[in-house]
C-alpha cells in the first residue's frame, strides 16, 4: 500500500511538471499590428500623384531593335532589371538603342534616361513580339510650353561641369543671343581668303561666358569647319622659350554648323566657363578649315573680357 501512494505521488508530480511546461510552451506571443501603409505610422509625408513625373510607354522585342532619339546627348541610362538591354548607338550621342535580353519576360520593367540638356526621360517597358514602334524621336516634352507635358514638379538635372545654372537657362540664354544677333562688338575679327571670322558680342550670366561668332563666306566654294578652339597665350614669346598655352573648351554650342557654303553667313554661339586674361597673356580663337588652308584667327584681350555684357533678361521672338 505504501508503493502505491509512492508511485501515485510520482505520477501526479510528473504530469503537473509536465503541465507546466505546456503551459510555457502555449503562452501566447504579443500580438503585433499589421502593417496599414501609413508611412511609419504617420510620421512620414506620404508622395502624393501630384509629386510623379509619368512615365511613357515602350515596347521591346527579342528579334528587333528599338532605337529611341533624343534632343541632346544622352549623360545617364538606368535599366530596370536584366531583361532589358540598352546602349548609346555607335558614333552617336543621342540615339539609345533599346531590346529584349531574353524572350518574353512578363515582368514590366523601365528605363530612366538623362540628357546634356538636363531633361530626365521616363519609361515603362514591356516585351511584345511586334513593337509598333520601332523608331521613335523624343522631342523636349517636359518643357514645350503645353500644360499636358509637364507635370507641376517639373525640374531640371543640374550637370556638375555648369555650376549653379540650368541646362535649360543656358540653352534659352543662347537661342536669345542667336535670335537677337545684337552686335555688340565692332573691331574684333579677321579676313582672309575670302572668309571672315568675326566677334559679334560677349555676354555673361552666372559665372558663363557666352562667345557670339560670325562666319562669312564670301567665296564660291563651301568652308568645311575642322575646328575652332579658344586658348590662352602668351603676347610676347622670346626665342628658345617653351610657349605655354591653356585650352578653354567650351561646354555648349548654338547652331554649330561644320560647313559653310558659298556666299553664305553664319553664326555661332559657345558658352565657356567664366576666365579672365592675365596683362602679359591674350585669348585667341582659331578656326581651321579641315583639308584647306583658310585659317582664321584673332585675339581677344581682357579688357573686351571684362567688358561682357550682363544678362539681365531673355528676348526670344
Amino acid at each position: 500500500m505504501k508503493h502505491f501512494f509512492v508511485m501515485l505521488a510520482f505520477v501526479v508530480s510528473a504530469f503537473a511538471a509536465n503541465a507546466q511546461e505546456v503551459s510555457k510552451d502555449t503562452v501566447p506571443a504579443v500580438q503585433t499590428s499589421p502593417s496599414t501603409g501609413d508611412y511609419y505610422q504617420g510620421y512620414t509625408r506620404p508622395l502624393t500623384f501630384n509629386r510623379m513625373i509619368p512615365p511613357y510607354a515602350l515596347e521591346v522585342t527579342f528579334n528587333k531593335t528599338v532605337h529611341v532619339i533624343f534632343p541632346s546627348a544622352i549623360r545617364y541610362v538606368d535599366l530596370g532589371s536584366a531583361d532589358l538591354l540598352a546602349a548609346k548607338a555607335d558614333g552617336t550621342e543621342n540615339v539609345l538603342r533599346v531590346k529584349a535580353a531574353l524572350r518574353d519576360f512578363s515582368r514590366e520593367s523601365n528605363l530612366s534616361v538623362i540628357t546634356e540638356d538636363g531633361n530626365y526621360y521616363n519609361f515603362n517597358v514591356k516585351y511584345t513580339d511586334e513593337p509598333v514602334k520601332l523608331s521613335v524621336e523624343m522631342t523636349d516634352f517636359l518643357h514645350d510650353g503645353e500644360a499636358t507635358n509637364r507635370p507641376n514638379n517639373a525640374l531640371q538635372v543640374y550637370m556638375q561641369e555648369l555650376g549653379q545654372e540650368s541646362p535649360l537657362l543656358v540653352r534659352l540664354i543662347m537661342q536669345s543671343i542667336y535670335k537677337n544677333n545684337d552686335r555688340e562688338i565692332k573691331h574684333i575679327g579677321c579676313k582672309r581668303f575670302g572668309i571672315q571670322h568675326t566677334l559679334k558680342g560677349i555676354y555673361t550670366h552666372n559665372g558663363l561666358l557666352y562667345f557670339h561668332l560670325q562666319l562669312k563666306n564670301s567665296s564660291n566654294v563651301p568652308f568645311s569647319v575642322d575646328f575652332i578652339t579658344f586658348k590662352i597665350v602668351d603676347k610676347q614669346v622670346a626665342k628658345r622659350t617653351a610657349i605655354q598655352e591653356q585650352v578653354i573648351w567650351p561646354l555648349r554650342a548654338y547652331n554649330n554648323l561644320m560647313l559653310v557654303n558659298g556666299k553664305r553667313t553664319e553664326r555661332m554661339v559657345f558658352v565657356l566657363p567664366k576666365f579672365t586674361i592675365p596683362d602679359d597673356k591674350m585669348l585667341v580663337v582659331e578656326l581651321n578649315e579641315q583639308n584647306g588652308g583658310r585659317h582664321q584667327r584673332f585675339t581677344v584681350d581682357n579688357a573686351d573680357l571684362v567688358r561682357a555684357r550682363v544678362i539681365n533678361e531673355l528676348k526670344v521672338k
